[in-house]
């Protein structure tokens, strides 16, 4: 029973880092209804950003390890500060209107050039942040074993906890959330209600780059490293599980990301771990089958 528990509490803080990246995901991809694989990627190079510059910053300009992570921090946020916007007048805009086909590939070229830009910067070497509050917290115990989270860990939920139910809160009580919602249901129609359309997308594609930094502060500093492929793994599963979801509300695709993560622990706990992502990517996609099938049903009646 204790082993369980410690895979139940392994999968909160897995969950967590979903259920903050699906937040964001939602964001954007609820108005533009169109498949953004450079969000992972951003997840990745925001969190690789900040370990490439807290070690330039501790090696280099001799900081302390605080403002060496500090540093880090600020230039990873002016980087997604600056891809967000990249994306969302150079790409989103241009491409929303035409193909599907176009916004996939132009995002795939984005995640190739950020995994790139992250190996070449790192001069494909893995450089690791120290430990940080490594220290182990016992939730129970027997003669055996214990039940245990680090500090780091219940900080990163608390966070994580905190900022979704904030934004989720404010997402329902204000202004922006309902021209969001307004726009994702129909944009012409908003913008004939007197909705600004362009504003509000840019805006809700600088909100979700936010989520896809702070994820990847959290996961670097847990971590220690994140490698340049990473973002193309968690943008995959961010992409499958919000579009089982639903792209209406970010709230619930959060919540799903974090079952999600809870789900994947409890089979690295008692199944081969290789065969992990096969089967989790197989239950996803016969999901989509099923709400795709319900869906056409329904229609038909």
């Amino acid at each position: 029973m204790l082993y369980f528990y410690q895979q139940v509490l392994n999968g909160l803080h897995s969950g967590a880092l979903y259920a903050l990246l699906a937040f964001g995901y939602v964001l954007t991809n609820g108005i533009l209804h169109r498949t953004n694989l450079a969000y992972g990627a951003l997840f990745a190079f925001c969190g690789h950003t900040m370990i490439l510059t807290a070690a330039f910053g501790y090696q280099a300009l001799w900081l302390t390890l605080f403002a060496s992570v500090a540093l880090g921090i600020v230039a990873a946020l002016l980087y997604a500060v600056l891809i967000s916007q990249v994306l969302s007048r150079s790409v989103f805009e241009r491409l929303a209107d035409r193909s599907p086909n176009a916004i996939v590939v132009t995002t795939l070229g984005i995640l190739l050039f950020l995994s790139e830009a992250s190996r070449i910067a790192a001069d494909t070497h893995d450089l690791w942040l120290p430990p940080m509050l490594a220290q182990p917290v016992i939730f129970a115990q027997d003669s055996r074993f214990k039940v245990t989270l680090t500090v780091i860990q219940l900080l990163d939920c608390a966070a994580v906890i905190a900022v979704v139910a904030l934004a989720a809160w404010l997402f329902s009580h204000s202004r922006f959330g309902r021209a969001w919602r307004a726009v994702s249901d129909d944009p012409k129609a908003a913008a004939m209600c007197g909705v600004d359309v362009r504003a509000v997308f840019r805006r809700a594609v600088l909100y979700s780059g936010f989520c896809a930094a702070f994820a990847g502060l959290l996961a670097g500093f847990y971590y220690g490293n994140i490698s340049f492929g990473t973002g193309l793994v968690y943008g995959l599963k961010i992409l499958f599980v919000t579009a089982v979801g639903g792209y209406m509300s970010p709230l619930k695709a959060a919540l799903g990301a974090a079952a999600f993560g809870m789900a994947e622990s409890l089979w690295a706990g008692y199944f081969p771990i290789e065969w992990r992502d096969g089967w989790i990517y197989l239950f996803l996609v016969a999901m989509l089958v099923l709400i795709g099938a319900g869906r056409d049903q329904a229609k038909v009646a």
